[in-house]
């Protein structure tokens, strides 16, 4: 089994978990699968899509992602995850990863959908996986009619 291979379940269930926490609207959990130095990189749609603004720490990550609670319903589905660990060394403390999500934001009748994909840079720390750096890249936006919704 490759090292990536074997690291795929943990790894998984990290951004699993971070879909989650967003849909929970959790923004102090969201941010505590940062290290203490984390970076999460995010886009200011719909001006800029690309990654470029750089929140440091689990104070501005959950300060950020505090607007999640502004929203009638998130729906983060991921959809495609692909995981890189060191070929040299031990057990392995560092990893990068591409993960594809589609991310629904519903206020209203509306559901603003970001087709994105992060690039992720995770360390092992205290004998659990966190995000070092997040990297939030949309691809497109599409904006779609809601009927109803819990």
């Amino acid at each position: 089994m490759s090292r990536s291979a074997a690291l795929r379940p943990a790894l998984s269930d990290l951004v699993h978990r971070y879909a989650a926490l967003g849909d929970l609207r959790r923004p102090a959990q969201l941010a505590a699968l940062f290290t203490a130095t984390g970076e999460l990189v995010v886009p200011t749609p719909p001006d800029r899509l690309e990654a470029h603004r750089v929140l440091t720490g689990p104070r501005q990550i959950g300060d950020h992602l505090a607007v999640l609670e502004e929203l009638s319903l998130t729906v983060h589905q991921i959809v495609g995850e692909v995981y890189d660990v060191p070929a040299a060394g031990g057990a392995p403390t560092t990893a990068t990863g591409r993960v594809a999500c589609i991310a629904n934001h519903l206020t209203g009748e509306r559901n603003l959908v970001w087709h994105l994909h992060y690039d992720d840079r995770y360390v092992r720390e205290g004998g659990r996986w966190l995000i070092a750096r997040r990297e939030l890249h949309i691809d497109f936006i599409e904006t779609r009619q809601v009927r109803r919704h819990r």
